[in-house]
């Protein structure tokens, strides 16, 4: 599956695609006001410990306290092998760990996400392009994407003989060190060693609340994480970034300088792909499946639900067939999706249900093998009996609608508005109230155009009977800049 990577540049933002096929699978973006800090290494303060909790806050220099867990103070190398998160003994008690006031070097694991501050680790770790380097450890771990039992046992081996056994740090081989030369490997080891001399020394007269280290621009991380044998060519538009690229890949990733293009063109380069419309797409709630049905996604704070629905499409079989090759192909549509939008934490997948077991089982595992391709990992449990998946899927930046979107200022985020008539009925019990709080001689109301004209035509009668129960005259004006939710009474 051949993939290109398009990087678009402009002075107010960086925007990354990744193409497979010609067709936008995800999408990066970092703007120069709001730039993301995973990765970044902070002296920070701790402000609060919360035993409760067990776990702390610590200023960073952020607008936001930062939460630190008690399991991510200290290493848990006996079960690490592939992403440093172990099931060993439960960490010690938060309040014999930090203190208040206490000065410690944090690492950011995860983006501030919406009104949660940012998530911080102690377990610090340097990403390579074949390599993690963690200074505070001393284990070697392997990526579980790579499987061939004869290779993990040939990289361990390697690194053990470089590093030695007095060597400083520990690492572990991501998926790409599968294919590298043992001189790539060799060329990382020292690269992150030299980044973490310069960390130290930085740490020794950093202030409190200001970065020790910060990771690459995106469009250079996109080079490092992004780039596999897969990708032919990874296409700029910006005369001074493609230079920084050319630059970048000369010293770390020579095997990828010949695939670096700039690219002159005057048509956008993200039109190539029509990745804006794409992107326009990943923003309705509303998915389009080629059958004819569709895909309905909804994003809240607590988890995102999909629901499956065939539509427009009536088979031509029999109806457990039309059902599943609809949630056949849904399931490869929703990994997409997961992928395109950036949707992490708990998602809840309502597949269409279908009678036979085998059918929800090939549905399964097609929803698994579609993820496999996800550069983020995503744990699937089984199929209920009701046709729901539950997912969960590791989040660590902004999804690309709370990037891109914020909540409608006139539903509050809800995604519905009150019904004129029932904004109507609020303002006849607004006016009795003020009828029995104060004496006035009429009442203005103020309303959105479709309220008033609903109090002059369907609602004139009950008008006119609030007007006879107050004995007060009541008069209406339109007020065309209120929302339909939006109304005064006004005592005159």
């Amino acid at each position: 599956m051949s993939e290109e990577i398009l990087i678009n540049v402009t002075p107010q933002e960086t925007r990354v695609a990744v193409v497979e096929n010609g067709m936008l699978q995800e999408v990066h973006i970092e703007r120069a006001g709001h730039r993301g800090i995973v990765g970044n290494i902070y002296r920070g303060k701790v402000v609060r410990v919360l035993p409760g909790m067990q776990a702390a806050f610590v200023d960073i220099g952020l607008e936001r306290a930062a939460f630190l867990h008690a399991s991510d103070i200290h290493p848990q190398p006996a079960a690490v092998e592939s992403n440093g998160n172990g099931n060993g003994a439960p960490p010690p008690a938060i309040q014999t760990l930090v203190h208040e006031g206490q000065e410690i070097v944090v690492q950011v694991d995860k983006d501030p996400l919406g009104t949660k501050g940012a998530r911080l680790t102690m377990q610090l770790t340097l990403p390579g392009r074949y390599l993690v380097y963690m200074p505070d450890s001393r284990h070697i771990g392997i990526s579980q994407k790579i499987t061939d039992e004869e290779t993990r046992t040939r990289l361990r081996a390697f690194i053990k003989s470089v590093v030695g056994d007095d060597g400083e740090g520990g690492f572990i081989l991501r998926t790409l060190a599968e294919a590298a030369s043992e001189d790539e490997l060799r060329a990382d080891i020292r690269y992150l060693r030299r980044v973490w001399e310069v960390c130290r020394e930085r740490i020794r007269t950093a202030a409190s609340g200001t970065p020790i280290h910060e990771d690459l621009p995106l469009a250079l991380r996109a080079m490092r994480d992004l780039v596999r044998d897969n990708v032919e060519k990874l296409r700029i538009d910006s005369r001074e970034t493609y230079a920084k690229a050319q630059e970048f890949a000369h010293e770390f990733i020579p095997e990828i300088e010949g695939r670096i293009e700039y690219y002159p063109g005057e048509r956008p380069i993200f039109d190539l792909y029509s990745v804006e419309d794409e992107i326009q797409k990943a923003l309705a709630s509303k998915v389009l499946l080629k059958s004819g049905g569709h895909l309905v996604i909804d994003q809240t704070e607590a988890m995102t639900t999909i629901d499956v629905n065939t539509g427009a499409f009536v088979g031509r079989n029999n109806l457990e067939e039309t059902l599943f090759k609809t949630n056949l192909e849904a399931a490869q549509a929703i990994a997409r999706q997961l992928r395109l939008r950036n949707l992490g934490g708990m998602i809840i997948i309502d597949f269409i249900d279908m009678a036979e077991p085998d059918h929800r089982r090939q549905v399964l595992r097609a929803l698994d093998r579609a993820l496999a391709r996800d550069r983020t990992k995503a744990y699937i449990t089984e199929m209920s009996l009701l046709g729901l998946v539950e997912l969960t899927r590791k989040r660590t930046r902004e999804s690309l609608e709370h990037i891109l979107c914020q909540p409608c200022p006139v539903c509050q985020g809800r995604g519905v508005v009150k019904t004129a008539q029932t904004v109507c009925y609020e303002i006849f019990r607004e006016i009795l109230r003020e009828a029995r709080q104060f004496g006035t001689e009429k009442y203005l109301v103020l309303a959105a155009p479709p309220v008033i004209e609903m109090l002059l035509d369907e609602e004139s009668p009950g008008l006119m009977k609030l007007q006879e129960f107050i004995g007060k005259s009541i008069h209406l004006k339109v007020e065309p800049l209120y929302t339909q939710e939006q109304y005064d009474v006004v005592l005159m």
